[in-house]
This record gives structure tokens, C-alpha cells and sequence, in this order.
């Protein structure tokens, strides 16, 4: 999965045309402006996959109405490997692409719209908020962290309950002549180094049911709760999941329609379901405490309690044309709508581990109380029980 999707000969996301109505898959921020409203202020921002930089150049936008907080805004980190991707999103954001070598691990260039420095790396954990500040300046500083769609393209390993015990599901070759794909789906055949390593503790299932395991999603998840507590910032994941693991979602999306994940490699995208639950125990480290959790809840719920509906009054009043004015509902609907965007996908806050326990839970979180480890446990059908 991780070779199809950022390999560098073939990779899927390194040939940067999978976004927008002319690629394979839309995200929340390529339907609508509207989106991006109320998502916080930070000093510092971080993105984690950030597509072709929609979400950022309207968070930066629309930060140039606040200017105290302009000011206070001194750089823009961006976890990006493809550089296509990276040359997509710096002509986003108004940087220079001159003398810029994106395929380099880290590289920095200065907005020239929103004047703020703004830094590419391959993974989050070459951020340093500390870097040529002193503690007690980096102690001002917070960061607010997103990852968006995010999770969803991280790799998984799958396994099978079998009457044998788990079998993990891996990929091999199928040659015969009516193969539907080059590859296949086989499971293996004695116990494997992931078997050992993530399914010990899974006695919970019935023959025949299967699970998936992101332990680079966990890693991911480790690294983004430090950073927030460090800096005693906050971060949003926004993805498709729910608050357990559902089990077979693995798929490919081409042409915003679902295909064979094997049938070619490197020509669609590829996706699983986030397990929040799972995300949320990485945050707490396992019992470190790392950071603290609220949610997740609906995406829907997330944007009205911004106020979505009322940048779409104002969308709509300022437009003057009605087809403008019938796109705005659309996408409105499209984001928030009960059976569209609005429950499919889900939003979870990570606050740092000080976060006062006699504060309030922060905005559009009030329903959504602070998970504790253990509340939930992978179930392969459906939501947990107890």
C-alpha cells in the first residue's frame, strides 16, 4: 500500500494529479471555502498531507482578517513527500519554485502572499518548534496541527481469524489466465512477524472475521500529541472512520468511483478506514500520556457548531448569480448532510495533557466527552458495546 501510493518510480500521490473533480477523489476543502471557517489560531501551523494546499491557503486567508494574529504567525511546517505535490501546494501558497529542489527531504521557501516562511518535510518528527528560539520564547508559541484525509492513505496490515488462529492476509502474483488482477489476496500460511507482534492480545473474535491494524497510523498519531503538548497547542483530525475498527474496508478509489486495489497499482488511490479509537490510545501513549482526546465527532456537528451556516448566509447574499448561489447549498449540503460528508466523516481534537480538567471541552466537543484508554476495544461489525 505504501509503495503503490509514494513509491517514487509509479507512486500514486508522486504523480500529484489525484485531486479535484479532474482526479480521482474531491476533499472537503476542494467543495467549498465554507469549510474551512472557525478552525482555530495557532502561532505555528502544521498540515499533515496537505493535497494541493486548498485548506492552507484559506486558513492563512482568512487569518490576514485577525492582524495581531498575523503577526504573531511565524512559520508554516508542511509534511508533504511528493514533489509534485509540494511544487503544487508552494504555487498555492505563493512561493517562489525557483532554485526549490522539492524531491530534498526538507526545504524552505517564504510566501509571497502571506509572507510567512514556509517549510516542507517528509515526516513530522523533522518539525523542531525550538529551532533558533530560546525556551522561553518557544514556550509563546503554539502550534495548531491538522491532519486532514490524512490517516485514511496510511498503510495497514490485515489478518483473518481462521480455525488455524490469525493468519495475516498478504499480497502474491496471480498468474492464472482469468485473473480479474495481476495480484491477489492470499493468507499466510504459519505465523508471521505482525501476527507475533499485533495480534496476541485479540481474542475477542469469531472464525471468519478480519481486522486492520495502522501501526504507522499509532506512530503518526505519538508524534502529533507530543508536539501539541510541547507547545501546548491543539491539534484536528479530520478523516472517514469511526470510534472502532470496522474490519474489510480496505479499497481503491478511481474517478471517484470504488475499484480493485490490486487491479494496477500506482493508477488509484488507496484507503482504509481510520479506527479513531485506535488514534486515541496512540495520543495517550499507551499510558505515557501523551495528550489528551475529545471526540470524535460527526463532521456535520464540527461545522455547524462553527458557524458554516452562517458564512453560507453570507456566501449566498453576496452572490449574484443563482447558479453561484445553488452551488454554495450544494456543497453546503454535501459537507454537512446526514448521508453524505456530515456522518461519514468525523473530527477528533487533541489538546495538550495539561489541558484542565475543569474546562470546558473545546467547541463543538461538548457532547463528545474525553474517551479514557480501555472504553473501547477493536470489534469487527459494529460500534462497541461496553
Amino acid at each position: 500500500m505504501k509503495l503503490a501510493l509514494t513509491s517514487p518510480i509509479g507512486g500514486y500521490y508522486t504523480r500529484g494529479q489525484a485531486f479535484g473533480r479532474e482526479g480521482d477523489f474531491v476533499t472537503s476543502p476542494e467543495i467549498s471555502q465554507m469549510f474551512t471557517i472557525g478552525l482555530g489560531k495557532a502561532s505555528v501551523f502544521v498540515e499533515l498531507g496537505p493535497g494541493k494546499g486548498t485548506l492552507m491557503s484559506d486558513i492563512l486567508r482568512i487569518s490576514r482578517r485577525f492582524p495581531d494574529f498575523a503577526k504573531s504567525l511565524s512559520h508554516v511546517h508542511l509534511v508533504e513527500t511528493s514533489p509534485k505535490l509540494r511544487e503544487v501546494q508552494a504555487q498555492k501558497l505563493g512561493c517562489s519554485t525557483t532554485g526549490l529542489q522539492f524531491q530534498q527531504p526538507t526545504i524552505t521557501a517564504t510566501s509571497q502572499i502571506y509572507s510567512v516562511p514556509v517549510t516542507w518535510h517528509h515526516s513530522i518528527d523533522e518539525i523542531s518548534l525550538l529551532e533558533g528560539k530560546s525556551e522561553s520564547v518557544y514556550n509563546a508559541e503554539m502550534p495548531l496541527v491538522m491532519a486532514h484525509e490524512f490517516f485514511d492513505a496510511l498503510p495497514i496490515y490485515r489478518f483473518a481469524k481462521t480455525a488455524r488462529g490469525w493468519q495475516e492476509i498478504l499480497v502474491d502474483i496471480d498468474e492464472s489466465p482469468e485473473a480479474p488482477a495481476p495480484f491477489r489476496f492470499v493468507k499466510s500460511r504459519q505465523e508471521t512477524t505482525n501476527t507475533a507482534a499485533l495480534m496476541k492480545k485479540h481474542d475477542v473474535y469469531d472464525e471468519g472475521e478480519l481486522v486492520e491494524i495502522s501501526p504507522e497510523s499509532g506512530a503518526v498519531m505519538g508524534s502529533i500529541a507530543k508536539l501539541v503538548d510541547r507547545g501546548r497547542g491543539v491539534g484536528l483530525v479530520i478523516d472517514y472512520g469511526q470510534d472502532w475498527s470496522k474490519g474489510d474496508t480496505f479499497r481503491g478509489i478511481r474517478k471517484h468511483k470504488f475499484a480493485n486495489p490490486l487491479e494496477a497499482p500506482g493508477t488509484m488511490d488507496l484507503t482504509a478506514d481510520v479506527d479513531f479509537s485506535f488514534l486515541r490510545r496512540s495520543a495517550d501513549g499507551l499510558g505515557k500520556l501523551y495528550a489528551k482526546c475529545f471526540g470524535p465527532v460527526e463532521q456535520g456537528k464540527f461545522l455547524h457548531a462553527m458557524g458554516i451556516q452562517y458564512r453560507l448566509q453570507q456566501l449566498v447574499q453576496s452572490a449574484s448569480d443563482a447558479k453561484i448561489r445553488q452551488d454554495l447549498i450544494e456543497a453546503y449540503k454535501r459537507l454537512v448532510g446526514t448521508h453524505s460528508m456530515g456522518s461519514i466523516y468525523k473530527v477528533m481534537s487533541v489538546v495538550s495533557r495539561d489541558y484542565p480538567p475543569n474546562l470546558s471541552p473545546p467547541v463543538a466537543f461538548e457532547s463528545a466527552h474525553e474517551r479514557q484508554e480501555g472504553t473501547t476495544k477493536y470489534t469487527p461489525a459494529g460500534p462497541p458495546t461496553s
